[in-house]
């Protein structure tokens, strides 16, 4: 499908014939590929007929890269149930087709010469223990069409020219998602751009806390009780729902698109773990924001490794809990009403199966006193983004929580507590992910039809075009991946393995379209007066919060391994 002014030598075919037969014969290859290196990997790291834990950090290279291979491979099995879906319901026009087959292009590439981890770490398949046998279904016709002629310039270059066309739209190409969520997306987007993505920066450069008439208004939306049951206060409705919201509440400010998730959290934590009379009382202030809750698991010494943590929890005669011991990177941690707080209730224990979560109640503090309640004290930490919150360092000197505010009313199931939401912890912090992927998109595309350079657009540059067209691709396939682990969770299947991967995959990505958002600016991108400062800002955290992108990989290969 050659167009007007290209090139000879780029005239081809942009849009490769019988693409989704392709495409789809892609998906065994790849998948025969995965199958090798978790048998690779798997010889590596057993040791007497069981994985080792030892065993995977001394390949932990090895074992990294087949979480980030598997990754891969979801991917595009879901961007093809995503094209298949599109294709049925006649809405696969020339940019789902183009975004579809620069995906796979580039994807069967990395697989076969090099998957970046990170920007420094690429993943070679002989670090898994593979050689080139491995790769022998990539010889086939399907593959091989693919990779010379998916991600051409050509493609990319028609890709961005029609974004340029369709600007009006909300996504560069359909979601793939059911009429009532595209109507609940088009309702946060427009509150985005017209209450939040005004004023953002502005909070951001003065390191202001979200106002509170915002998290009025996103409560009077509905966004803090979405996935509440209806009979606590909630509307009942999906996951899926959920990271719709979170996307395009990010998309404005990532800040904006966390408020929602702090309350689906806790709500998750209560439904999972608490009493009958806990989820009566807490879910329905919840829902209507009556009461904001902030996390408070991390301490300074811990980390990720929560099976550390020291601060105690100690009964006293009449049933309640003192707590002692410090806390840090806590979000939104000053305002709130109640923390979700673990803690040690059994001192003999040196792991998790000591620990207990609380609903520990505080009262909201002010510019002025941020810790007001006794027992508690707290400063800021000073951070780069992810402002509009702020971040803290708590510490508790016999901090009184009532007994009946132990989560579930039995000691040592915190950390079992904890384990149950991070399922959907990890799929809104991926869905937060593609929302600031497209922020940085937005504004980068915009300053490249706008910035005039040696006579011409900068759109219209090739290298500047191909950056903003990657941007795109990469956008859809963790939107596809995210989806699908939400979809899983609304169906009640075990889904930490997929929502891990959306994680690992939305912070790169994230990270990637922030960063070359950045470049496209040059020099102003540097300036803090520009939006994508910010934003590159905002993505760095999205790599370490909710699990770090190391430990991420890490619980996948352990999933995977067996």
């Amino acid at each position: 499908m050659a167009h007007d002014g290209q090139d000879a030598a780029m005239a081809n075919t942009v849009i490769l014939d019988d693409l989704l037969s392709l495409t789809g014969a892609a998906i065994a290859p790849v998948e025969s590929v995965l199958e090798a290196a978790k048998a690779s990997v798997g010889q590596m790291v057993t040791v007497d007929g069981r994985v080792s834990g030892g065993a995977i950090e001394a390949h932990q290279t090895a074992a990294h890269g087949l979480a980030w291979l598997a990754t891969y491979v979801e991917s595009l099995r879901q961007m093809q149930a995503w094209a298949e879906r599109l294709k049925a319901d006649g809405k696969f026009g020339e940019v789902e087709e183009l975004i579809h087959q620069i995906a796979f292009g580039e994807y069967l590439h990395q697989i076969a010469g090099g998957i970046p981890m990170n920007q420094g770490e690429i993943l070679r398949l002989a670090d898994m223990g593979l050689g080139w046998d491995a790769l022998s279904g990539f010889q086939c016709h399907e593959v091989q069409t693919l990779m010379s002629s998916g991600n051409t310039q050509a493609a990319r270059s028609r890709l961005v020219e029609l974004m340029q066309e369709r600007s009006a739209e909300i996504t560069v190409g359909a979601s793939g998602l059911d009429e009532e969520l595209e109507m609940i997306r088009e309702q946060f987007r427009r509150y985005a751009v017209e209450k939040v993505e005004p004023v953002a920066h502005d909070w951001h450069l003065k390191d202001e806390l979200i106002p509170m008439e915002v998290i009025e208004e996103l409560a009077e939306m509905g966004v803090f009780g979405l996935t509440i049951p209806e009979e606590f206060g909630g509307f009942g409705l999906s996951k899926a729902s959920m990271v719709v919201v979170s996307e395009e509440l990010s998309r404005g400010y990532i800040g904006v698109g966390s408020l929602g998730t702090r309350s689906e959290i806790a709500a998750e934590l209560i439904l999972c773990g608490g009493t009958d009379e806990q989820k009566a009382n807490w879910l329905p202030k919840l829902a209507s924001a009556e009461i904001l809750p902030t996390a408070v698991f991390t301490e300074p010494n811990t980390g990720s490794d929560l099976g550390s943590l020291r601060t105690r929890a100690v009964k006293e005669e009449n049933g309640d809990y003192r707590i002692t011991g410090n806390k840090t990177w806590i979000t939104h941690a000053a305002r709130t009403h109640v923390m979700t707080l673990l803690a040690r209730t059994d001192p003999d224990s040196k792991d998790h199966r000591g620990l207990s979560m609380f609903l520990a109640e505080k009262t909201p503090g002010t510019d002025e006193a941020p810790f007001p309640t006794e027992g508690m004290s707290g400063g800021e930490i000073e951070v780069l983004g992810y402002r509009g919150m702020k971040e803290y360092e708590l510490g508790f000197d016999n901090f009184h929580v009532k007994g009946e505010n132990l989560l579930g009313g039995e000691e040592g199931k915190g950390f079992k507590q904890l384990m149950e939401t991070f399922e959907s912890a990890r799929i809104q912090t991926a869905a937060r992910a593609i929302g600031v992927a497209q922020s940085a998109l937005d504004v980068a595309m915009q300053y490249a039809v706008d910035r005039k350079q040696f006579g011409k657009s900068l759109i219209e540059f090739p290298r500047v075009s191909g950056k903003l067209a990657m941007m795109a691709v990469e956008i859809m396939i963790a939107r596809q991946l995210t989806y699908f682990s939400a979809w899983e969770k609304d169906h009640g299947h075990r889904c930490d393995l997929e929502a891990g991967m959306a994680k690992l995959l939305g912070a790169r990505v994230a990270w990637a379209a922030a960063d070359n958002g950045l470049q496209i600016h040059g020099g102003n991108g540097f300036a803090m007066e520009y939006k994508i400062s910010r934003i590159l800002c905002d993505a760095r955290i999205l790599n370490i919060f909710e699990g770090a992108a190391e430990i991420q990989a890490q619980v996948i290969a352990r999933r995977l391994l067996g």
